[in-house]
């Protein structure tokens, strides 16, 4: 049974990953608060940004889901959003990798990443988020690179999705109706749909692919329809 390490397991898409995985993988959860209680699950509660790590012996795979939407117009974020969101996406991830490098290294494991469609797409009011974004995907590519044959390394960069990060997107029927409208499957996408992609790169059946940036889009980055 591999053990899957998910930072930010207890919300959105990182609690859809642990459903995943809970029945048939040890999964190791690190977030403030528990997901689930179930006898393949060790919960460490802990902020990656400010606390310690917790030690561990051994993980087959890592997933890093904490995120941020600050949508705001370029002329109204402040330098410290930027600085914030970075950390978030940015050096939390680098925290959590560096932490656990060798643990990955002596497994083969499989590291996923989150990005974000308007690392594809400009879109207005995303100049944070789509900056802290496009540094993780050059992660990905330098790490997969720096890494090949001994850890792969891919990102997931989901459009619009149904999670508490984004409910203030999705508040009432006409705004769910202009995402969908937005998109050309005419859909937004709920976590498991996510989640299920986080899997298939964490598992073996994706052994050849690496330091690929995968959207997962309705398909509003190469569709105009």
């Amino acid at each position: 049974m591999k053990t899957i390490l998910v930072i930010g397991g207890s919300n959105g898409i990182g609690k859809a990953i642990v459903n995943n995985l809970i029945d048939t993988h040890k999964i190791i959860n690190i977030s403030r608060s528990k997901p689930l209680e179930h006898l393949n699950l060790i919960h460490y509660s802990c902020d990656v940004l400010i606390d310690e790590l917790p030690k561990l012996e051994e993980i087959n795979g890592l997933v890093y889901c904490p995120g941020s939407i600050n949508l705001k117009s370029f002329s109204r974020l402040k330098l410290e959003e930027f600085t914030e969101d970075f950390n978030i996406n940015v050096l939390g991830a680098i925290k959590v990798l560096k932490a656990y490098e060798k643990l990955l290294i002596k497994s083969n494991g499989s590291v996923v990443l989150f990005s974000t469609v308007a690392s594809f797409l400009g879109m207005p009011f995303h100049a944070s988020i789509a900056t802290s974004k496009s540094a993780v995907e050059g992660l990905t590519k330098s790490l997969a690179a720096e890494y090949a044959t001994k850890i792969r390394f891919n990102a997931i960069a989901p459009t619009v999705t149904d999670t508490p990060l984004a409910a203030r997107l999705l508040r009432n029927d006409k705004q769910k109706e202009s995402l969908e409208n937005r998109h050309p499957l005419k859909k937004y996408l709920q976590p498991e749909e996510v989640a299920n992609l986080a899997t298939y790169l964490l598992s073996d059946l994706s052994s050849s692919i690496t330091g690929q940036i995968i959207p997962i889009d309705a398909g509003i980055v190469s569709l105009k329809i």
